[in-house]
């Protein structure tokens, strides 16, 4: 009855079991079974439990992981993106001459020449006046001069002299070399008559030469043109005294004027571009619109230390002789003949020695540092001759760290190059 009493602890009914059935735990064999299903039951429960709070401590570890690992990789990579420099780039600006030069020429003559006399005497006559279209050869004056014409009779008559002493002396020579031979004279007299046909030999000759100088003399009493061409200047008249190679005093000035010769000089930048066979245009004069083509024809191949130019020659026919040597001309080299203007912002350029580079990023993101030629300034940017091209990507504010082989990264926009006003040529 006791063990009875201790098993009939009341235990609360649920309200869907029926009243007839019997709550009361069994003894025996019946209640044994129950009991261990109960432990069973306990232990799963509590192997539950434990699962679960495992499972949420390995949650929680996780949610407090993961983002802590997060924010190590987004330092890390900040970290590597800040290691990388950020720079901007720019390309090089690219002009393209659109009007061309206008440049100052000067016209002269294809040849011309300063007459001057070659002897004494006085102006007997003037045959041409300035322009006067004359030809090779042509008389332009005739001198008077009776000086050099005695001479040329005194070297006459002395040449003929000297040419008669000359055979008296080979007859007298050979008549006492003929006497030698027979013992008549002595050897001293024939070697004397031989020594006198010798001199008169040497008298001959030196007349005979004095005697054709004076004729030459003598032909430059005609005073002739030189070429064909015009006379532009004449300073003589009849009656004046000329006196021999006076260079201060022009008789007569010519000139040819068909074809001419343009002379221009073109500044150095562009000097490269100009080659022997080329055609401009000459205008003649600030109010013609006449133009003449003009070949080049040579260049001085330098360029003047004093105006960075150099000096072109062209040819220009002028057979209607419309143009005036010493006219004021204008040659105009086109667009064609000039080459591309090249220009960087001055702060792309690195000055290192005696060098000057740019930093040249590729598409890889990787710096070369390339030898640039700077040529003119203009201001806010610098003519580049050469060591870029249009397609390059150029570091502006270079740091002065900077090498090849670099790696950068591009800024989100880039860096605009300035836009000056483009150079007055």
């Amino acid at each position: 009855m006791f063990h009875q009493r201790s098993l009939k602890r009341p235990f609360p009914q649920p309200k869907h079991i029926p009243r007839y059935m019997n709550t009361t735990t069994p003894t025996g064999g019946v209640g044994s079974d129950e009991h261990e299903g109960d432990t069973t039951r306990a232990r799963r429960r509590h192997r539950f439990i434990l699962m679960s709070g495992g499972a949420l401590f390995l949650i929680a570890l996780v949610a407090g992981f993961v983002p802590q690992f997060r924010q190590r990789q987004v330092a890390t990579a900040d970290t590597n993106e800040l290691a990388i420099p950020t720079v901007a780039v720019v390309s090089p600006t690219v002009t393209t001459p659109h009007s061309g030069l206008n440049l100052p020429a000067e016209v002269k003559p294809w040849q011309e020449a300063s007459i001057y006399a070659r002897v004494n005497g006085y102006l007997k006559d003037w045959l041409v006046d300035i322009g006067a279209h004359v030809q090779k050869d042509q008389l332009l004056a005739e001198i008077d001069t009776p000086d050099l014409d005695q001479q040329l009779a005194q070297a006459r008559s002395q040449a003929v002299l000297a040419q008669r002493n000359l055979e008296q002396a080979k007859k007298t020579n050979t008549k006492w070399q003929e006497l030698y031979k027979e013992g008549v004279v002595s050897q001293l007299d024939a070697e004397n008559t031989d020594t006198s046909q010798g001199t008169n030999q040497a008298n001959t000759e030196a007349f005979a030469a004095n005697l054709r100088f004076l004729e030459q003399e003598v032909a430059f009493k005609r005073v002739t043109a030189p070429f064909a061409g015009i006379i532009t200047v004449r300073n003589v008249n009849v009656g004046d005294l000329i006196t021999a190679n006076n260079t201060s005093f022009e008789m007569f000035h010519i000139q040819q004027t068909d074809p001419l010769r343009v002379y221009f000089r073109i500044p150095q930048e562009e000097a490269t571009n100009i080659a022997v066979g080329q055609t401009f245009n000459v205008q003649v004069g600030a109010q013609s619109a006449k133009t003449y083509p003009g070949k080049v024809i040579s260049t001085s191949g330098a360029v003047s230390p004093d105006s960075r130019t150099m000096l072109v020659e062209l040819q220009v026919e002028n057979g209607k002789n419309e143009i005036l040597p010493g006219s004021y001309a204008t040659v105009r080299v086109p667009e064609v003949a000039l080459r591309k203007l090249i220009t960087l912002p001055d702060n792309t350029l690195i000055f290192r020695g005696k060098s000057v580079q740019v930093g040249i990023v590729d598409a890889k993101g990787v710096v070369q540092l390339r030898d640039v030629k700077v040529g003119r300034d203009f201001g806010v940017q610098s003519e580049i001759l050469s060591g870029v091209s249009e397609s390059d990507e150029v570091i502006v504010n270079p740091s002065d760290s900077l090498t090849t082989g670099t790696t950068v990264r591009l800024a989100a926009t880039p860096a605009a190059a300035p836009s000056p006003e483009a150079p007055k040529k």
